[in-house]
């Protein structure tokens, strides 16, 4: 009777790096200080550059060193400093004044929404039966569900920056899911995620610039008065 194949040392860690970026994504869901979500962003985008490095050893990709540099370059250390600058300039940058915009939700109900999406999208997306050695399925589900609860995220907090936090996971979740499945991508692709997101890195910043001038707050509950 053959016994169960363990899974190799890239799949074991691509598993485990994705449900420790899913469990980081209900932290941010959680907390309530903008500046701790920074942190687990950037606990989170340290994730996926261990990640590109596990692969580039294990399918000898040298590219993916090169990505992951840029990635924790950028993630880790110059979007998390932006953020960080843009709350001290805003005054929202401590614990009093730090708190996130109003909440649709209780932060309690919010992570149970957020388990109720993880886990419609983990067996939605596990049920198509996606696999093979180049891609891990659970991997792949929990990339999914992590997608979810970062859409989540942006519709409970009602605060420009809990909103933007929620977007850059949201390209996490996806630099996961394209490091799993098409890890071999030329470099110049590969490298386009990270344009993408310093465009919306400079988005954001304009709209917490502006928002915050106009309403000298973060929050955009109040944003539904201009319904006409």
């Amino acid at each position: 009777m053959s016994g169960v194949q363990a899974p190799g040392v890239y799949e074991g860690a691509a598993n485990v790096i994705a449900a420790g970026m899913l469990l980081l994504e209900f932290g941010m869901l959680r907390q309530a200080l903008v500046r701790d979500q920074v942190r687990l962003y950037m606990a989170q985008s340290a994730l996926i550059s261990v990640l590109a490095i596990v692969i580039a050893a294990d399918r000898n990709l040298p590219d993916l060193y090169a990505l992951a540099a840029l990635s924790a370059a950028l993630k880790v250390v110059a979007v998390p400093l932006v953020l960080r600058r843009l709350l001290r300039r805003a005054g929202f940058d401590d614990e009093e004044t730090g708190v996130a915009g109003s909440n649709t939700l209780s932060p309690a109900t919010a992570v149970l929404a957020g388990i109720v999406l993880a886990a419609f999208g983990f067996f939605c997306f596990g049920s198509l039966g996606i696999h093979g050695p180049g891609a891990p399925a659970l991997a792949l589900a929990l990339a999914a569900a992590m997608v979810l609860v970062s859409f989540g995220l942006m519709i409970v907090r009602r605060d420009v920056a809990s909103q933007a936090i929620g977007f850059f996971s949201l390209e996490n979740a996806i630099s996961l899911a394209s490091l799993v499945v098409a890890s071999g991508l030329p470099f110049i692709l590969e490298t386009g995620f990270l344009f993408d997101l310093l465009v919306a890195v400079v988005v954001f910043g304009m709209l917490i610039r502006a928002h915050h001038s106009r309403a000298e707050s973060l929050s955009t509950a109040d944003l539904t008065k201009l319904q006409g």
